[in-house]
């Protein structure tokens, strides 16, 4: 099964942090595999985002997500609702002395002949997710959240 993990340190409030990353509008800000991105429906829990990014050749994949746990400062998690693969993710956050350890993760269950097409170039793509955290704390410590 594939996975990835990544975890940063950014230099602002843990309130900040999660409202940034939980809205996820602000996700092209940081995440370049990101072509558009839209507010389907809901809030908080149960909130769905309507999403295309970057696939191969640089056709637009349909990636729409679930948010299926919003704990306001601590977690936030969701479920990929289209496309060729439904990853799962969370992203935890702590209190590092005023600034956020955040940590975000992504899994994939791939199966059959996904598995055996897909694996290589799905863990690849995670990977990718996970490290844009890096971009994610340039941009909210160089800009902030505005």
């Amino acid at each position: 099964m594939p996975s990835a993990e990544h975890q940063v340190t950014i230099a602002r409030p843990m309130a900040e942090v999660f409202a940034f990353v939980a809205d996820g509008l602000n996700a092209p800000r940081w995440r370049p595999g990101v072509l558009d991105i839209s507010l389907e429906s809901g809030s908080g829990t149960g909130a769905v985002y309507r999403q295309g990014v970057k696939g191969p050749g640089g056709r637009r994949i349909a990636a729409d997500y679930e948010i299926t746990a919003y704990e306001p400062n601590r977690r936030l998690a969701f479920r990929a609702i289209a496309g060729p693969v439904r990853p799962t993710g969370e992203f935890r956050l702590e209190d590092a002395g005023g600034a956020t350890r955040l940590a975000f993760s992504l899994q994939a269950e791939l199966t059959g002949i996904k598995k055996l097409l897909l694996g290589g170039a799905v863990q690849k793509t995670m990977d990718a997710e996970v490290a844009a955290t890096e971009r994610l704390k340039q941009v909210l410590e160089t800009s902030g959240p505005g």
